[in-house]
């Protein structure tokens, strides 16, 4: 794994179920070229963890305090860590509860 790499969990909070921020939040990641995962928790929250250098996190999390144009995005819960809990190959949509 290389030192580079740093890990950002985030949980956001407001208007950002049912309007694709799942999907939005893949796209930038993918264009920032993060790995992890995002989702939908049940008291109508997204969850994320992303993977990647430093800068590209902070993007990502800029991006998250956004999100699309359709999200109202109250604020977002952020812990980053200099050691990422486990890397990914890819960005993915998690649906359902599976645990990583």
């Amino acid at each position: 794994m290389s030192s580079n790499l740093k890990g950002l969990h985030a949980i956001v909070h407001g208007t950002v179920q049912g309007v694709s921020f799942r999907y939005y939040a893949r796209l930038e990641a993918a264009r920032l070229g993060l790995t992890g995962w995002v989702r939908n928790l049940p008291d109508r929250t997204v969850e994320t963890y992303a993977v990647g250098p430093r800068d590209r996190l902070e993007s990502y999390h800029d991006w998250l305090q956004r999100g699309p144009s359709q999200a109202d995005v109250s604020w977002v819960d952020a812990t980053w860590s200099d050691t990422p809990e486990q890397t990914f190959e890819t960005f993915e949509i998690s649906y359902g509860t599976r645990d990583y």
